[in-house]
């Protein structure tokens, strides 16, 4: 038993997004935050990492077979930026939070103390495990009627304000989704007279400058850059450096 965020124990848990587990120690690993096991040597249990970098890889491609098949009209752009969406950690944190993975979550004291059980990341890398523990227990039919369900709320939101997004928001939303990093911006050079200056600026993501653009304005330089790599990017190869998460 766990010691909850209230101070009592919560039941352990084998029913989770309306699913009851054949196997429940699945379910408990999948609830089980690495610094659980850290302070409780002693247990013997494991933490949830490799299930959730089965869930995560498992996440993706329901969401992406689901975009494909919702919205046929949808060229490949699109449908990537709303898969990012789908898939983005402030995402997946409020999916665990609406399946009850918060009350149950195995965390060591101190991450309990420094407010780990509402700390986005965990949550997401806990819902993440939860559906690769699914997965497994169940096939991958049961896992895409448990989680489609909860895509097309987003989707929709998503869709309604894609119209008002401008280039450096597009971007950071898939670079965010995609690979887990914010885009930063430099200017790297300023040509002309101050009545007329021209500014150069790069976007850059996990070290790596992919686009590059000018404008009157630092802003406007940024914009241009954030376009340039947007074209660049989705839909081709990134460089290796820019999909290590950080």
């Amino acid at each position: 038993m766990i010691d909850g965020p209230l101070g009592f124990a919560p039941p352990e848990p084998r029913e989770m997004l309306g699913w009851r587990f054949r196997d429940p120690q699945l379910l408990q690993r999948a609830l089980t935050h690495p610094s659980y096991v850290n302070e409780h040597p002693e247990a013997n249990v494991l933490d949830n990492q490799r299930l959730e970098f089965l869930g995560d890889a498992v996440i993706d491609f329901i969401a992406a077979d689901w975009v494909y098949r919702s919205y046929p009209e949808f060229d490949e752009g699109r449908m990537t930026r709303l898969r990012a969406a789908l898939v983005r950690t402030e995402t997946l944190a409020s999916f665990a939070r609406q399946a009850g993975v918060a009350q149950v979550l195995r965390l060591g004291h101190g991450e309990e103390e420094a407010g780990g059980r509402g700390r986005d990341a965990i949550l997401c890398d806990a819902f993440e495990a939860v559906i690769g523990a699914l997965y497994l227990d169940a096939g991958v039919v049961v896992t895409r009627s448990v989680l489609e369900p909860l895509l097309g709320p987003v989707a929709t939101s998503t869709l309604a304000e894609a119209a008002d997004q401008d280039a450096k928001s597009r971007l950071q939303e898939w670079s965010q989704g995609e690979l887990k990093v914010t885009p930063r911006y430099r200017v790297v050079d300023e040509r002309g007279p101050d009545h007329a200056k021209v500014f150069v600026a790069e976007v850059v993501i996990s070290e790596a400058a992919v686009g590059q653009g000018t404008g009157h304005s630092k802003q406007a330089a940024e914009q241009a850059a954030a376009e340039a790599a947007w074209e660049s990017l989705v839909g081709s190869t990134l460089p290796a450096s820019a999909r290590r998460r950080p």
